[in-house]
């Protein structure tokens, strides 16, 4: 023990860590914020170190390619010595970092810790929340299953929408037009650089501003927020017996919570075992109703639950006004009362939040999700668009039929609403756009290059040729009634 104090002090006296860490510790708080109410930050913490570690441990297996990404993860799961553990534990580890972000914020609203001199604090905050979510969706997209696949599809249509620059956001974001490997490397190289380095950059300048402004006071009614003497009233809080050092007594607290955090996140590992894989990422799967992780089920759930002709608009607005009242919380209220008691809007507000957080998030659960994949699966093709065809085209019908793409698409007012109808598509686009379309993809139209053989292409292409709006005779219903015989169709193209 002599030696290893030797060597340590040997360190010290070098790097000198002890020392620029000591007024850290050192430094003075309100008696009464050394309690439990004040550990979910530091909790947050120590969820992300435990998602650093494990993270380097799983990219070390982990294969970042469209083709092995599943498989890996597979072999991690049930080859890897403790690799379902490992995988357990990052997983929990994620959720509960959320957690842990969501009630230190709920505790700043409730405590009205965001008010004068901690606004940028808030700022701050408001940013690693952002960094958490995404952290949370990008490693929801690792997992690279039928989740993932088409929880990434869905987040591609909801960029797409941007006005003017939304589909070259998409574009970016997937490194391509379609769903592949380019969008699974992009989204690994956020996962395990960007967001990372943005989440440790952002909380060293938060624990900066902490320091710089101290540790929010235990609110009391009465005692009001005033910009001309706060700074001198929180001095004389911390002064004498009135203030204690944050070690060891805020410390202890924290450790202790920290503690607990580790074990229920081993705990769940354990007992539950890791998250997915749900299943391989296959678009020609249809049987399959995808699920996001609890973060987004709310979100899910408003999104499944909304009229179609009010959710792009819920998209473009509701997200951006949200996040912009958030950063603009300590600016509308910068002073006055902290106490909860004195502010019953604000935690009228924080309740209505939690609630409806709740509330869609158990509907979430249940909630059908769009398009309804067993929905026109056992339709028929109408007899008039096969009668008189060739062999070749005859098989194109039963690859529509199989592959049951009218889920997403209708043929004689049959049929799914997510992608146009087919009745005229010949007449919009041409052979090459066709085959394109079918391997590609596009848009909200996931690729199936992949997954169909070039006989099954051919014969799909030659099926869908024949529809050209004039010499197929579908009932007179005006949302896939052609303009002029030969015309294009009246339907919008939603689907390109």
């Amino acid at each position: 023990m002599s030696r290893l104090k030797r060597i340590a002090a040997w360190i010290e006296d070098r790097l000198g860590l002890g020392k620029s860490m000591q007024p850290m510790m050192d430094h003075q708080i309100p008696r009464r914020t050394a309690s439990f109410f004040y550990v979910f930050g530091s909790a947050a913490m120590t969820a992300l170190a435990v998602q650093l570690v494990t993270g380097v441990m799983l990219a070390l297996v982990y294969v970042p390619a469209a083709d092995m990404a599943y498989d890996s993860l597979l072999h991690l799961t049930f080859v890897q010595p403790l690799g379902w553990f490992l995988r357990g534990v990052h997983g929990w580890g994620s959720n509960v970092m959320v957690a842990c972000v969501f009630l230190h914020m709920i505790q700043v609203v409730i405590f009205a810790a965001y008010k004068y001199p901690r606004e940028l604090t808030w700022v701050v905050g408001v940013l690693l929340l952002l960094c958490t979510v995404g952290m949370a969706f990008t490693g929801q997209v690792l997992r690279w299953d039928s989740d993932a696949y088409w929880g990434l599809g869905i987040g591609a249509s909801i960029m797409g929408r941007i006005p003017f620059i939304g589909p070259e956001v998409v574009h970016v974001l997937l490194g391509g037009p379609i769903i592949g490997g380019e969008a699974l490397t992009r989204f690994f190289a956020l996962h395990v650089f960007v967001i990372p380095a943005s989440l440790i950059g952002l909380l060293v300048v938060h624990l900066m501003l902490v320091l710089k402004n101290g540790v929010n006071e235990w609110p009391i009614a009465g005692r009001r927020v005033d910009k001309k003497t706060y700074r001198e009233n929180y001095e004389k809080q911390v002064e004498g017996k009135r203030g204690v050092p944050f070690w060891p007594v805020a410390a202890k607290k924290d450790m202790i919570f920290s503690a607990c955090v580790i074990f229920v996140i081993l705990l769940c590992a354990a007992i539950i075992g890791p998250i997915g894989p749900s299943g391989p990422p296959d678009p020609g799967i249809i049987d399959t109703e995808p699920r996001p992780d609890f973060l987004f089920l709310s979100l899910f759930a408003v999104m499944a639950l909304l009229p179609p002709h009010l959710e792009t608009a819920f998209i473009l607005i509701v997200p951006v006004l949200a996040i912009g009242l958030l950063i603009a919380v300590p600016f509308l209220s910068g002073d006055g009362e902290k106490h909860w008691s004195r502010r019953p809007v604000a935690l009228i507000v924080l309740g209505l939040v939690v609630i409806n957080f709740v509330v869609f998030s158990q509907l979430g659960v249940t909630s059908p999700w769009s398009p309804e994949m067993k929905a026109w699966s056992g339709t028929p093709t109408p007899v008039e668009y096969v009668e008189g065809r060739t062999p070749l085209e005859l098989q194109g019908a039963l690859v529509l039929q199989n592959m049951q793409c009218r889920n997403c698409h209708s043929l004689d007012g049959e049929g799914g609403r997510r992608g146009p109808a087919l009745d005229a598509v010949a007449a919009r686009m041409t052979e090459n756009q066709l085959i394109r379309q079918v391997l590609q993809g596009h848009g909200n139209m996931p690729a199936y290059g992949g997954h169909l053989s070039p006989p099954e292409v051919t014969a799909l292409v030659s099926f869908l040729r024949t529809l050209n709006g004039g010499g197929i005779r579908p009932r007179a219903r005006p949302s896939i009634m052609p303009a002029k015989p030969g015309g294009p169709s009246a339907a919008p193209d939603v689907g390109r």
